[in-house]
């Protein structure tokens, strides 16, 4: 196959965009496919780079620019070339190419969700709002979609505006390979990383800090979990935040660490690689995920493919990605519901960290289990299977309007 793949400018710095792309494109290259990756180069911002016009001038490479220099390469491009939108975010450039074989890959819809009030915890600007009806707008003629999970195919076929003629879920393929390491190579990786095991393990969070990662229930569920600890005659391991340290405009957080007794740890850590992060999985008696959405819910799939115990929130993706391996909590209704919530999930934590060894393993096998879903070779057979069907389809397409034309002039 011919194969475009559209993809983000590299002066958005959407690190985990290009390397989907990356993986994406070497992936499809190493399989025999022709392979290009297009996207916009910046003339007008990097001309005015780091001053107030950046921005602006930004937007108008990406979207006043651009989808001419689409247009006019397309024309050069064999009749069997497949055009792939790397993210639904693209979708303004869609109608360049919308009479063109095409499939575009959706990761969530949050941001659209947000801009049609769906979701109190992340309220949108008008500006933001009118800019996702714009990108909605434009994927919205588009035919052909793949989406990394059925949380966001259900939500792209509800809000998104689309008539597909093909939407299929493909799981993401994990973009590490993470599975359970000896424990004397997981301890030194900690121990290189400037990380110790406490002596009653770890407890594992891996968040950015946004609104919807949840920061302030991990911490308040761990409090509580601690000051239950002494009744039940458990241990308290300690509490890991892979992630920013809360700050003045996370005062949630600082309070619930206020909660913490003493004899209790959490610590914050960033930037920590793939490497340490295989290593925590594989340490840590359980990861708490317990987000207010997801796109995907990578470190559910990261953990599970380490033998690592979950607990997160009984929604898609997160229930979709964890399956029957993992444990769920209800989704935290409200901030005001927060001590309650963090009561009952306490009590759940505690019985997951005191089942019986054979429990235990009996859980281990399950998360590896299910983390074969997220074979990273898997999914790229998945989206390579679709592009073939795309293009047969869009090609019998024109042969079958050519055919009903002529019998009609026949007639």
């Amino acid at each position: 196959m011919n194969l475009v793949f559209l993809a983000h400018p590299e002066f958005l710095g959407l690190r985990s965009q290009a390397h989907f792309v990356r993986m994406l494109a070497a992936a499809c290259q190493a399989r025999g496919h022709s392979v290009q990756v297009r996207q916009p180069g910046g003339v007008l911002q990097h001309r005015v780079r780091g001053t107030a016009a950046a921005k602006w001038a930004g937007y108008a490479d990406q979207y006043l620019l651009f989808p001419r220099e689409l247009r006019r390469l397309a024309l050069a491009d064999a009749a069997d070339t497949l055009y792939v939108f790397c993210d639904q975010a693209l979708g303004p450039w869609v109608p360049a190419l919308a009479h063109r074989p095409h499939v575009v890959h959706c990761h969530d819809l949050l941001a659209l969700r947000s801009a049609l009030g769906e979701v109190p915890e992340n309220p949108t600007r008008a500006s933001g709002r009118l800019y996702q009806r714009y990108i909605r707008r434009g994927f919205g003629q588009a035919r052909h979609f793949i989406s990394i999970s059925r949380q966001t195919h259900d939500d792209l076929h509800r809000v998104g505006g689309v008539r597909p003629v093909i939407s299929e879920v493909v799981f993401n393929g994990l973009n590490h390979p993470y599975r359970p390491l000896p424990r004397a190579q997981a301890l030194a990786l900690l121990a290189e990383a400037g990380l110790a095991l406490p002596p009653a393990g770890l407890l594992l969070h891996v968040g950015g800090g946004q609104w919807y990662k949840n920061t302030a229930g991990v911490v308040a569920l761990y409090a509580r979990l601690a000051a239950q600890a002494p009744a039940r005659q458990q241990p308290v391991p300690g509490l890991l935040v892979v992630g920013p340290p809360p700050d003045a405009t996370r005062g949630v957080v600082q309070e619930w660490l206020q909660h913490v007794p003493a004899g209790a740890q959490v610590q914050f850590r960033q930037g920590l690689d793939a490497r340490t992060l295989q290593a925590l999985y594989t340490l840590a008696r359980a990861l708490l995920f317990p987000s207010l959405a997801e796109g995907y819910g990578w470190p559910v799939a990261e953990a599970l493919a380490c033998g690592c115990p979950v607990l997160t929130t009984d929604a898609g993706p997160m229930n979709e990605v964890g399956g029957d391996a993992a444990m769920y909590l209800p989704r935290l209704p409200s901030a005001a519901a927060l001590p309650a919530w963090a009561e009952a999930g306490a009590k759940q934590l505690a019985q997951l960290l005191a089942e019986s060894p054979a429990a235990a393993d009996a859980r281990r096998q399950r998360a590896l289990s299910q983390a074969v879903m997220f074979d990273s070779d898997r999914a790229i057979d998945a989206y390579l299977r679709i592009y073939e069907r795309v293009l047969r389809l869009e090609h019998a397409a024109p042969s079958a309007a050519a055919a009903t034309a002529a019998h009609s002039a026949r007639l």
